[in-house]
């Protein structure tokens, strides 16, 4: 995981990333990127706080952010390195399907989540990434 007192400016910041992937408030789940090789790789932060909506209802007195949420996180951050190519510009990306997800860990208020996705397979229009997604050095799930 990455030492976030070192990293000082991130490579994309929330309004970049908004300039290459289609999704706003209140479902934009991109903060910064602090890594990124267009077609290959990009590694994203989300800031998990008290103030996002979903914590109103999941679940009052005990906020856990939401798994179907964090796979929304996981597909905004690996549709970056796709459609931040020239190829895939002002296009859309959308979630075909999942592999061997599993949830280890609750996501909480104050957590920092970090999203690295690597493309293993880019056909046509159809990409297979890798996924490792991890909060304060513990990886919370497996792999999408």
């Amino acid at each position: 995981m990455t030492n976030y007192a070192e990293k000082k400016e991130p490579v994309l910041t929330a309004m970049q990333v908004q300039e290459i992937i289609p999704n706003r408030f209140p479902i934009s789940f991109v903060d910064r990127v602090d890594e990124i090789i267009p077609g290959e790789k990009v590694v994203a932060r989300k800031n998990v706080t008290i103030n996002e909506e979903y914590f109103v209802g999941h679940f009052p007195g005990n906020p856990v952010m939401p798994g179907v949420l964090q796979v929304e996180t996981m597909a905004q951050v690996g549709s970056i390195p796709l459609l931040s190519q020239p190829d895939f510009k002002n296009k859309i990306a959308y979630l075909a399907g999942l592999d061997e997800v599993k949830f280890r860990k609750n996501i909480v208020p104050g957590d920092v989540l970090e999203v690295t996705v690597e493309i293993v397979k880019l056909k046509n229009a159809w990409v297979s990434v890798k996924v490792r997604y991890v909060m304060s050095m513990e990886k919370c799930v497996r792999k999408l």
